[in-house]
């Protein structure tokens, strides 16, 4: 069998030294690494990484090497680096936890205002639904757990990509198309972006009859959240009215803020 060389031995020591918060350096360097692609749109080149990481370039090499052998990344024919399908299980399961940490305040969030509510993820070009708590009001509405949809026509979308800077935002839009849920949606770029400049006066996203006719939605972000995330309230649109939309965004903006508090200190309720 054969033995690690001394030269070996500096790499060894280093890929096991603690790091200053206790924790082992190449995982977290590892962890970094991944964070990065993932901000890059999913695939980079070795040199990327090394100019945001600040790390050398062998130092990286040996933990892509670890990361594809894993699954967790794969090297494309061009030799660049990409985000690996082992991540989607993680995500997924990650997905489904952080809908369950959520419920309590959702449940909360539909004893206050009376209506359905619901946690939404970016996820790529699309949103995706994780939580929801149904209101005690009979009505079947579009959003369910589980759920996929473009983002331009709800306002869960539009509380997320608000944070976007416009340019970003023009490019997915171009990538998924604006397609009309119903005769009020948003569908050129340039409505869109005036809608989020409106979000980003008031702090909060309105879905008036985009996605359904006769549902109106009200959404804001969880700021801080470990991943994009925003929550909103559904409800007829004879319910939620301009009036009780003055009395109900205080209200997902405060839990919105406890969400956030929970899901960061790692203890939800």
């Amino acid at each position: 069998m054969p033995t690690s060389s001394a030269s070996d031995a500096p790499a060894a020591e280093a890929a096991t030294k603690p790091a200053n918060g206790g924790g082992v350096q190449s995982l977290e360097r590892a962890f970094d690494l991944l964070e990065r692609m993932a901000d890059a749109g999913g695939e980079v080149g070795l040199s990327e990484l090394s100019a945001s990481s600040g790390l050398p370039l062998p130092t990286i090499h040996r933990l892509m090497r670890t990361l594809v052998a894993c699954g967790y990344v794969r090297q494309q024919p061009n030799r660049r680096y990409a985000l690996g399908p082992r991540l989607i299980r993680l995500g997924e399961s990650a997905s489904r936890l952080l809908g369950t940490w959520a419920r309590p305040y959702l449940a909360r969030l539909v004893e206050e205002t009376g209506e359905t509510a619901n946690m939404a993820l970016l996820d790529g070009d699309e949103i995706v639904y994780v939580a929801q708590v149904p209101s005690k009001h009979s009505m079947r509405m579009f959003t369910e757990v589980g759920r996929r949809v473009l983002p331009h026509s709800t306002g869960v979308g539009k509380a997320l990509l608000a944070s976007f800077p416009d340019e970003e935002v023009r490019s997915l839009l171009l990538r998924t198309g604006m397609p009309a849920a119903t005769e009020k949606t948003i569908t050129t770029p340039d409505g869109f972006l005036a809608a989020l400049d409106d979000v980003r006066r008031s702090g909060y996203a309105v879905d008036d009859n985009e996605q359904e006719i006769g549902v109106r939605c009200l959404a804001v972000p969880v700021p801080d959240s470990p991943t994009a995330a925003a929550i909103s309230i559904s409800g007829p649109a004879g319910r939620v009215t301009e009036a009780a939309t003055e009395r109900i965004v205080p209200v997902l903006q405060q839990i919105a803020v406890e969400l956030s508090e929970a899901l960061v200190s790692h203890n939800p309720a």
